[in-house]
């Protein structure tokens, strides 16, 4: 078993509450019991034990097969979590928990999670520097559940390029920057226009670069279609699972259960399928080998 001892009351109230809604959901962490301490009255959760493999070593070795597996038996998480009405807001490698010899995944760590609301403003300091989508670093608080969505598509990136942290930027300025890099510059001014939202003056030099594709098309279209500034145009968990990139595991494992919420997940919209990835051709969205080395 985990033990965990948050550290604010109210946080580990909202956790609990949340762990007790997504019991039972595919590939969640589960939660056995709350404890307390007889003397502080500290509160410990106890979780279920994964026999984990960290993953700066597991990655490395982890086969193009294998990683559409993981990430297929994250995003039965994840939808799981959005169709309940819930976005993790901290989804990250840390947080992703894989016993590698029984191929079992579970997403943990949910004390950043939080109920969704239409139209509520969130807090922007949630998820960690390298997974923080767009929205989150030019603080626009009418997020919702593709925020988690853009923090998968940095794992995949991270996974396939064999970089990781796929972002690497030295704050928060510096994130948009190296993203800005990636992705290029045009669609990052359409995006701030369409949601009114002022770029700090210090952006002013963000440059974009070149492109060169370097794994398959079906990775990079899927990544593509994660790795969008607007965060209406990235696929939801649901859409993501039904993409080409997880054809070979859907495949090979007939016997997969539909999600609990076949529906798309509300609140984002369908990416278009008629656009060629911007990761395959395109002049303002780029992947440069030498950028990575």
């Amino acid at each position: 078993m985990i033990i965990k001892i948050p550290v604010k009351k109210k946080k580990i109230k909202r956790e609990i509450k949340i762990l007790e809604n997504l019991r039972g959901g595919p590939n969640i962490i589960g939660l056995h019991a709350i404890v307390k301490d007889p003397v502080s009255r500290t509160p410990a959760l106890i979780f279920e034990f994964v026999n984990n493999t960290d993953f700066k070593q597991l990655y490395q070795t982890l086969t193009d097969y294998e990683i559409r597996y993981y990430l297929f038996e994250l995003l039965k998480a994840l939808d799981y979590c959005h169709s309940m009405g819930i976005m993790h807001r901290d989804v990250k490698p840390h947080n992703v928990m894989i016993d590698h010899e029984n191929r079992k995944l579970r997403l943990i760590d949910w004390g950043l999670a939080e109920f969704y609301h239409p139209g509520q403003e969130y807090n922007v300091r949630v998820a960690s520097r390298y997974f923080k989508g767009p929205e989150l670093l030019v603080d626009y608080q009418l997020y919702d559940y593709s925020l988690d969505m853009w923090s998968l598509g940095c794992m995949l990136a991270s996974m396939i390029f064999r970089k990781e942290p796929f972002f690497h930027g030295h704050d928060n300025y510096d994130q948009l920057v190296r993203i800005a890099k990636v992705l290029g510059t045009e669609e990052l001014y359409e995006y701030l226009d369409k949601y009114q939202i002022e770029l700090d003056p210090r952006f002013n030099d963000i440059l974009g670069s070149d492109n060169q594709h370097l794994v398959s098309p079906e990775a990079l279209d899927f990544l593509d279609k994660l790795l969008r500034y607007d965060h209406q145009e990235r696929l939801t968990a649901r859409e993501a699972m039904d993409h080409a990139y997880f054809f070979p595991v859907v495949k090979e494992s007939r016997s997969i259960q539909p999600a609990v919420n076949s529906n798309p997940t509300p609140a984002t919209t369908n990416a278009s399928s008629t656009n060629t990835s911007r990761f395959l051709m395109g002049t303002s969205v780029s992947l440069l080998i030498h950028f990575f080395y």
